[in-house]
């Protein structure tokens, strides 16, 4: 009774771990497709992503290899001599004809002078020469021979000559004079400044630079492969590093020529080709240059500054 009863225990308890074996087993292979399917969508969306921003790559060029840059004047005397003024400080803005420094005037005042006196005498002589000229030229060859006559009247070409000559020497003396006084040609930002008050200008040579205001423009390098979808007059965004403010544009001009390491000539004449090819090849980067359309007053403008430029597809009117 004992054992009968055991054997039935034992039956009903593999028939219960036989059923519940069998349901996951035909569970599997609807579980392995749904990572399949899974994948195979991402696929899809990453390809379609992928060829739509090829698309927008190719159709509205864009480089975040922008730079700003504008006109910078070096401002230099053009005679030599101790700077008594220096009104400006390094990074000031200055106007056109603002005075940025002046030099002892003292000794080119003195040559105005000297100049002008010079220029007195000068045509005094030329006057008595022209007159003795004119008294000989109307004797006769009985109180005066020709020769003489010649020599007189040589005599008083030269001291024309010599008038001409001072009143150059004059002009150039008023000339030195007023460049004592150095003022701006343009409207910018001073800067630069290695010129300090009693120091010696030697004319020539730099001493402060300004950065021209009106000016500025971008020049946005991009490769090659985009330059076919570039047109001059196209319109462009323009966004600066550290400003979120969105700028406007057009494309002026595409660069005509770049640096070719390979077409350095040696000290025989001969190009200077590299030996060495690697099996990658990068497009170059061609300067495009991008025109300011406007500048708002609240977004500072630097020369070298980073900025990411997109050139719109579209076609402006």
């Amino acid at each position: 009774m004992n054992d009968s009863l055991k054997d039935t225990a034992i039956a009903e308890v593999r028939q219960d771990d036989a059923s519940p074996r069998q349901a996951p087993g035909e569970a599997k292979p609807r579980l392995r497709v749904v990572p399949i399917l899974i994948t195979l969508i991402v696929t899809a969306i990453a390809a379609a992503l992928s060829w739509a921003m090829w698309n927008v790559y190719m159709a509205a060029p864009w480089t975040r290899d922008a730079t700003v840059r504008a006109y910078v004047v070096t401002i230099a005397p053009q005679i030599s001599g101790l700077i008594v003024k220096l009104p400006v400080l390094d990074n000031q803005l200055v106007h056109v004809d603002d005075l940025l420094m002046v030099i002892d005037p003292t000794n080119y005042r003195i040559a105005v002078k000297q100049a002008e006196a010079a220029l007195d005498q000068a045509k005094a002589t030329a006057q008595d020469a022209e007159a003795e000229y004119r008294r000989r030229e109307k004797l006769t060859s009985l109180s005066t021979s020709t020769e003489e006559k010649q020599i007189y009247e040589a005599k008083a070409l030269s001291t024309k000559a010599a008038v001409e000559q001072a009143a150059a020497n004059l002009d150039q003396a008023r000339v030195n004079l007023n460049r004592t006084e150095i003022r701006s040609p343009v409207n910018g930002h001073v800067t630069n400044i290695i010129a300090q008050l009693g120091d010696y200008a030697i004319a020539g040579q730099n001493k402060l630079s300004i950065v021209n205001i009106d000016s500025y423009w971008i020049d946005g390098y991009f490769e090659e492969t985009q330059l076919a979808s570039i047109r001059e007059g196209d319109p462009v965004l323009i966004k600066l590093m550290g400003s979120t403010q969105i700028l406007r544009g057009h494309v002026d001009s595409l660069a005509r020529g770049i640096e070719v390491a390979n077409a350095q000539p040696d000290a025989a004449g001969l190009a200077k080709v590299n030996p060495i090819f690697t099996w990658v090849r990068l497009a170059q980067r061609v300067p495009v240059r991008i025109h300011l359309d406007e500048h708002p007053k609240d977004v500072p403008l630097i020369a070298g500054m980073t900025a990411t430029v997109q050139v719109d597809a579209k076609r402006p009117g």
